[in-house]
């Protein structure tokens, strides 16, 4: 079913909008919790929380992308439940990689000045990923919005480990000049 008829369920409030949106994007937002939380089952209960969300927001909100709506509420209730789950100790998957690997390149929200330029931030992250290559976009998108293992990475785009660790540095670099370029204090 394409993602219009899905909307037009869930704007008839039709329970039938649930499976359909199962069928069609529950392996997409498992594999996004998943690459977050490392358990199934967590996964799957994250999953079944993004279609509750998903209900409750539409109507009133009527996404023009069902994928990136349905992938930004899986990826934000999936790292909801990463912090909880790992408030007293660290994990050892790919959040904390991802979160030190960026570090340098986008600042912190300890202020509420920082939190008034989160819009300017977004607005120059996304001139930014429009800049780069496409292959280059997706590998980065790859690791710090759907938090992919390196391996996997290499696996899916037929390169080696070193060579997404250099591309994805390099593209890192670039992302601190572009920002600092911007007046984006890091």
């Amino acid at each position: 079913m394409d993602d219009k008829k899905i909307l037009d369920l869930y704007w008839m409030r039709s329970e039938a909008a649930i499976s359909e949106t199962a069928n069609k994007y529950g392996r997409y937002c498992h594999s996004i919790a998943f690459n977050i939380l490392h358990n199934h089952e967590d996964s799957q209960e994250c999953v079944n929380d993004v279609y509750l969300k998903a209900w409750k927001a539409m109507p009133p909100q009527r996404p023009n992308r069902l994928s990136v709506f349905l992938g930004k509420i899986t990826r934000n209730l999936s790292l909801n439940r990463y912090k909880k789950q790992t408030a007293e100790k660290r994990g050892c998957g790919q959040v904390p990689l991802v979160l030190d690997e960026l570090q340098e390149c986008i600042p912190a929200a300890d202020s509420t000045e920082q939190a008034i330029d989160d819009l300017a931030l977004a607005e120059a992250l996304n001139q930014f990923l429009a800049s780069l290559p496409p292959e280059t976009r997706k590998i980065f998108m790859r690791r710090y919005w759907y938090i992919s293992s390196i391996q996997e990475i290499a696996e899916d785009f037929h390169m080696g480990e070193s060579k997404v660790k250099m591309l994805l540095l390099r593209t890192r670099n670039k992302l601190k000049l572009f920002l600092e370029k911007e007046g984006i204090l890091l």
